[in-house]
């Protein structure tokens, strides 16, 4: 009977638990993206910085949140979870042979350096997404942010010595151009007299040309983070999905206690070499978590430097509207990231960054309830562009 309950909570590597992972990633996005642009401009919260801040901060919930989840609903104990979670951190730091390193010691400064580089890379371009929602319209934002598509296929060629793919490439130049439909095709924002006309109010961004600007830097940065993650951060196990889903089993307490059954189902066995079982997502979302602890502790400190000499001031929310909507950004933000680290270690930079342009999809629909835009043959153009290009991609590699 146990048995048969382990099995039907497990998720499973590639399958339904990762399809379920992207529909969340991609509201999720959303999500973040209005109520971004809603605090910065409807409510007047000018202070990008400590928006960026106390986001990031927040992934540090989502391993205590993973960990408590795999406690309630699986027979695991948390002793065996995290000591197989550190013995894998420690044979991919170490490159030693993962049957002994059960009684090696955990790296802790070469980890500690890892995520610092990761969290200063990650940073630049959130930071610059965060600012750029202030000075261009949601949809450009997130358009422009989404050709990091293009960015993490070139990188991928040269980064991960991938091959130039005819399918892959035409894919990704239609997802783009798919982008450019949408964004500088005949999708125009509503004027302002024919909002006033409905009854809407219209929030005029100051400076778009700006605000496209950075949103470009963001996204070639962010293009580079995707495959440097991939290529340095993420189990080597997960350069590929499995071809059959995999059952994830309890964590032994030493190698001797594994079976040859456990070892030839184990999706985390590479290279003829042993290493522990671990739950779906458990190592990106470690990370994650890694970067928002990093966040907390570290980047406090350019908010004293930048209050200090006016650039942007401190302040805390003055009513409980800003205050709600800054606690959703970190839901959101929370379930964004965690959710894209999982997606880049099982799909790859390519599909993932691909599949993320369906964001433009929802954001324009989003901002045709909204009022800010309308409804036009561009838009709807575009985004079956950017839906066959993913499509294109996901048949390709499944």
């Amino acid at each position: 009977m146990a048995g048969e309950r382990e099995s039907f909570v497990t998720p499973r590597l590639g399958g339904k638990t990762a399809l379920v992972t992207f529909v969340a990633v991609i509201f999720a996005f959303v999500g973040e993206t209005q109520l971004t642009q809603y605090v910065q401009t409807t409510l007047g919260y000018h202070h990008s910085f400590f928006l960026f801040y106390v986001v990031h901060s927040s992934f540090v919930l989502s391993f205590p949140l993973h960990l408590g989840y795999l406690l309630l609903t699986t027979h695991h104990s948390p002793r065996a979870l995290i000591s197989g979670l550190f013995s894998i951190i420690t044979a991919q730091l170490t490159s030693r042979d993962p049957r002994f390193i059960h009684s090696s010691q955990f790296p802790l400064c070469r980890f500690l350096v890892v995520i610092l580089i990761m969290t200063a890379v990650y940073s630049i371009p959130a930071l610059l997404w965060f600012i750029a929602v202030v000075y261009a319209p949601v949809t450009d934002v997130t358009a422009i942010w989404n050709t990091n598509a293009f960015f993490a296929y070139v990188f991928s060629v040269k980064l991960l010595s991938l091959k130039w793919n005819l399918i892959r490439m035409c894919a990704v130049c239609l997802a783009i151009v798919g982008v450019l439909t949408i964004v500088y095709g005949d999708s125009t924002p509503l004027s302002t007299t024919a909002a006033v006309a409905r009854g809407m109010t219209v929030t005029q961004t100051p400076a778009p040309l700006f605000g496209v600007i950075i949103t470009l830097v963001a996204s070639v940065t962010y293009g580079l983070y995707q495959v440097l993650y991939k290529k340095y951060a993420a189990l080597p196990s997960d350069l590929e999905p499995a071809a059959e889903p995999t059952q994830y089993t309890h964590i032994p307490a030493s190698v001797e206690q594994a079976s040859d059954e456990e070892i030839a189902s184990s999706p985390l066995v590479a290279s003829n070499q042993l290493t522990h079982s671990l739950p779906f997502g458990l190592h990106p979302n470690f990370l994650t978590a890694s970067i928002g602890l990093c966040t907390l502790s570290v980047l406090w400190i350019p908010l004293i430097v930048l209050h200090y000499y006016g650039i942007e001031e401190f302040a805390l929310p003055s009513d409980m509207t800003t205050f709600a909507a800054i606690a959703g950004i970190c839901a959101t933000g929370v379930i964004f990231n965690a959710g894209y680290m999982i997606l880049l270690g099982v799909w790859g930079p390519i599909v993932t960054s691909v599949g993320s342009l369906l964001t433009i999809v929802l954001t324009l629909i989003s901002d045709l309830m909204l009022g800010s835009v309308g409804l036009t043959a561009g838009g709807i153009l575009g985004a079956g562009m950017i839906v066959g290009a993913f499509a294109v991609l996901a048949y390709d590699m499944f």
